[in-house]
């Protein structure tokens, strides 16, 4: 508890929802250094010129009190304001023997100061750690109810994964500091408070309640219900999401180092081990990724519109304009980048990135392309930052998890329509970082050549790959309205396979000097498929290069 000074206003508790000059004093006493202290506030680094409480919303509790959720504005010297969830809770000291928890189970992150409300003395704290709270909400959600505010109304939507008699359950608070706040209830529901809050719907409730509500898509946590914000002349506000709980041993990044471990411990032997059961493992993945997206295909038919924020829609000029215009920035910024960071590069990187930068043109040139070939596939929502971290490994299947999109992207663009062929490529790219990090990173391939260990890497790569691609277009069948023929899939897959590899190389160069290799390689390789693509087009342009693959050698 950050405070030493405690706050005295005449204003009992209860009456304090519509008592804008308690809210005032607190936002500008005790707010700043709590908020501050806190790890879901982003805006720490960032120049701050004040807290201001916006708007309060009252929760009933059931033992006849409330909690108020404050929505706080955070302003800063440069840049728009930011909008945070906070809800509070007061616990009076004559009372304190009442509570259904003890106020010593109350962390020291949860107590925000001392006050004296109507002569009453007692303490402000976080209300996630008041277990009248947690149960408030959670019943509001099981019930469906709708609680008029005098800022709009609070809307609590009950999914099909909460279960009948599941109403009262026993409730803790996750331990894991994050930008968002977890509780538990009887350890089968999650229930995420989500802090930062923005002027739309979240993308991850809306996705997660229209793949269980209206796909039955049984390999995700169950969405169980939600809050939201809802006001008359303004979008509606997301608050909170319920889901089911998973049980799992590890996420498909940690089961996949495993089976690599004796890929690895049979390279230095010269040895291609693969056990069968990897091959089943990524095989089903694919499967289960088809299955999503087939999901979230949903076209209108007679009588059952699809709501508009899922209806398929076509590759439109706007959509190839602003893929193009994000990608050709993000190849200006990379560019400049490895020409900064060259020196700092060991010598297999070196060569990699000359062919990358030697190849520009061809790539200009898949780019106009993009814009002008005709494409008669389909976009869809898709889950937008698809990897083997956000697939979690259940005893004999798999959930997918995480649908909150591209962290660095606006909530807008995140709810924009891709290609499933996008999440396809961030999955294998994930499949080439498990392998390369796992190969090039261990003491045990130390002493090897690195161009031997390139082509040993590479060759589980592509193994993995095509057994992902092919058990995934499996489950969609010929012709399908998402992908018109194979030339259209691979044409958009490599698209999508060189934005993202293009992205990853930023990172790596800023932070992981050693991984470079590992996104100019999934550079390089998407390059040499454009070329293919060039030679069968027999449309190739005569003052491009062909691809300097001559660079790569080294003997």
């Amino acid at each position: 508890m950050l405070t030493t000074q405690p706050i005295s206003l005449l204003s009992s508790w209860i009456d304090a929802g519509s008592n804008n000059p308690f809210w005032e004093t607190l936002s500008q006493t005790v707010l700043p250094s709590y908020v501050n202290s806190c790890r879901w506030f982003a805006g720490k680094a960032r120049q701050q010129t004040g807290f201001s409480v916006k708007t309060v919303h009252t929760l009933p509790l059931p033992d006849g009190d409330v909690a108020y959720l404050l929505i706080l504005e955070a302003r800063y010297t440069d840049g728009i304001p930011e909008n945070y969830l906070l809800p509070i809770s007061f616990l009076a000291d004559h009372t304190a023997h009442t509570l259904p928890f003890r106020l010593a189970d109350v962390p020291e992150k949860g107590r925000i100061g001392d006050v004296t409300l109507a002569k009453q003395t007692g303490l402000l704290i976080d209300a996630i750690y008041d277990e009248r709270f947690r149960e408030a909400l959670f019943s509001a959600i099981y019930q469906s109810r709708t609680l008029p505010q005098p800022d709009g109304t609070l809307m609590f939507h009950r999914g099909n994964g909460l279960e009948e008699g599941d109403e009262r359950l026993s409730s803790r608070v996750l331990p894991v500091d994050s930008s968002n706040s977890a509780m538990t209830f009887g350890d089968k529901y999650f229930l995420k408070l989500y802090r930062k809050l923005f002027q739309e719907t979240n993308p991850e409730v809306d996705m997660v309640a229209f793949l269980t509500d209206e796909s039955k898509f049984d390999h995700i946590p169950a969405f169980g219900g939600s809050i939201v914000w809802q006001g008359e002349h303004r979008p509606d506000i997301t608050l909170g999401m319920v889901q089911r709980m998973v049980p799992n041993d590890k996420d498909s990044w940690m089961q996949t180092g495993d089976y690599l471990n004796d890929f690895l411990y049979a390279v230095p032997q010269r040895l291609f081990a693969i056990r069968e059961d990897v091959f089943d493992k990524v095989e089903l993945l694919g499967r289960r990724t088809g299955e999503m997206h087939c999901a979230l295909y949903k076209p209108s038919r007679p009588n059952a519109p699809t709501d508009p924020a899922f209806a398929p829609e076509p590759f439109t000029d706007d959509y190839r304009e602003f893929l193009i215009k994000r990608f050709e920035d993000l190849l200006d910024r990379r560019y400049a980048l490895l020409i900064d960071n060259y020196t700092k590069l060991d010598i297999q990187a070196q060569r990699l990135a000359w062919v990358f930068m030697e190849a520009k043109e061809m790539i200009d040139t898949f780019i106009d392309d993009f814009r002008t070939r005709p494409i008669e596939s389909l976009r869809v929502r898709i889950h937008g930052d698809y990897h083997l971290g956000q697939v979690l490994a259940t005893e004999n299947d798999f959930v997918i998890i995480d649908f909150e999109g591209e962290p660095e992207s606006s909530i807008t663009e995140r709810k924009i329509k891709h290609s499933p062929l996008k999440d396809v490529a961030g999955m294998i790219r994930s499949y080439h970082y498990a392998v390369s990090a796992k190969l090039f990173n261990s003491t045990e391939t130390d002493a090897l050549d690195p161009d031997h260990l390139q082509r040993v890497s590479d060759r589980w790569f592509y193994l993995i790959r095509d057994t992902f691609l092919n058990a995934y277009l499996d489950v969609f069948g010929a012709p399908h309205p998402l992908f018109k023929n194979n030339s259209e899939i691979n044409f958009l897959l490599l698209i999508y396979l060189l934005e993202k590899a293009v992205y990853e190389l930023g990172y790596e160069i800023s932070y992981r000097p050693s991984w470079v290799k590992i996104p100019l390689k999934g550079i390089i390789d998407v390059i040499r498929d454009i070329e293919k693509i060039r030679l069968s087009d027999g449309n190739s342009v005569p003052h491009v290069a062909m691809l300097q693959t001559n660079l790569l050698q080294t003997k």
